[in-house]
């Protein structure tokens, strides 16, 4: 009886192995079973470890015709799962090939700043036990504006010791329907810790309000973190400002303006870029219905409002002079598809303007809601070793 159980106890652990270590490669059709496309491969360490421990126990079941499928499975789940620590180092080949081409050599910069890098674009035992975070300074809840009686707050994450630091602004995503200042809470921590003012800002969002209302309020924040920058401890000649999704989509278009705050370095991660060509060109399958998400937006689809399409695509306020960006897309993303983000990279650069797009080939939409997961590692890898290029020359 006991070692029956033993057996089938076995057998469900492969079972589990192969079927989310399956979620690597097969994208979920609903927003419900989208995590599960998100995740699994930022888990895929996780899913490794469950793979092989069942492959091990597997040698103790007596049924020889058992023990054989629980291996196989587990044969099957650990290959599944070893897929994107397997692309690992050419992305990251590549990744230096074109950093050293953009921007030169990152290693000439202040001691100080280089001392809190992560070591490596991947560090397994992080992948573990979880990205560690040094104390910093957490405000928030600031009021900084009330339109027809909305409170809209930001939140500031300040290194421990008292100072000047650069600036970062963070914009939320959310498909402008959702999110607040507080999310991704680690990631802000983490710079803060590093030497930088993050300044993490709300917007109203759709479909209540629409475009561009979402503009407007992240300008306001801007205008408000320039008054206060003194008491909230920012270099206004030292700013960069970062989104993630709809976020990004934003913090591009606050960036982009040709009266724009004069920001050294704009991050964008996974962020629409052409909202007009992503209505008509839609990823397959789509989990949160995109078109949906930008009728909500704008306020119907593109014949009827065509000007604001054009108006809130980044892609449309491209020109000369602009703040080197960097842009970091999930190419098996199915919500914003990493191709945007790769046209996107083009257009700036044919306008003379620094781009540096990094494609994270294994990764979905908002792979770092995984701090710890195998695509946050490498996006954060290269997104400090950014900032401090464009904020600590």
């Amino acid at each position: 009886m006991l070692q029956t159980a033993y057996g089938l106890a076995t057998l469900f652990l492969s079972l589990l192995g192969v079927f989310l270590s399956s979620w690597i490669f097969i994208t979920a059709p609903t927003l419900l079973l989208y995590p599960l496309s998100v995740g699994a491969p930022e888990v895929s360490p996780w899913l490794m470890g469950l793979s092989a421990i069942a492959g091990i126990l597997a040698l103790g079941i007596r049924a020889t015709g058992l023990k054989w499928v629980v291996l196989i499975l587990s044969g099957i789940g650990l290959v599944l799962s070893a897929a994107p620590l397997s692309q690992l180092p050419a992305t990251v080949q590549r990744t230096e090939t074109t950093i050293a081409t953009t921007l030169g050599e990152l290693s000439q910069r202040p001691a100080l700043v280089q001392s809190h890098w992560r070591s490596q674009p991947f560090v397994l035992l992080d992948g573990f036990r979880g990205i560690p975070l040094q104390p910093v300074r957490v405000e928030t809840g600031i009021l900084f504006a009330q339109p027809a009686g909305q409170p809209l707050i930001l939140n500031v994450y300040r290194p421990a010791a008292v100072g000047i630091y650069p600036g970062v602004v963070m914009v939320h995503g959310g498909a402008w329907r959702s999110g607040s200042p507080a999310d991704n809470e680690p990631f802000n921590r983490y710079l803060a810790a590093q030497g930088y003012t993050v300044i993490a800002v709300s917007y109203r969002l759709a479909p209540t309000h629409r475009f561009p209302t979402q503009l407007q309020d992240v300008q306001t924040a801007l205008r408000f973190i320039q008054n206060h920058a003194a008491e909230y401890e920012v270099d206004t000649g030292r700013m960069a400002i970062m989104g993630r999704s709809a976020g990004a989509q934003l913090a591009m278009l606050a960036a982009y303006q040709p009266d724009a705050f004069p920001f050294r370095a704009v991050v964008d991660y996974y962020g629409p870029v052409n909202l007009e060509k992503g209505y008509y060109d839609l990823p397959n399958p789509d989990p949160i219905d995109a078109r949906t998400v930008l009728e909500d937006f704008i306020g119907g689809a593109p014949p009827e409002f065509p000007i604001q399409y054009q108006q809130a695509s980044p892609w449309n306020v491209v020109r000369s002079n602009l703040p080197p960006t960097l842009l970091i897309y999930g190419d098996r993303d199915h919500v914003v598809q990493s191709k945007f983000g790769r046209q996107l990279a083009d257009r700036l650069r044919s306008f003379n303007n620094t781009a540096l797009f990094i494609p994270i080939p294994w990764a979905e939409h908002a792979f770092d809601a995984v701090f710890n997961g195998v695509s946050n590692q490498l996006a954060l890898y290269y997104t400090e070793r950014f900032l401090a290029w464009a904020l600590y020359p």
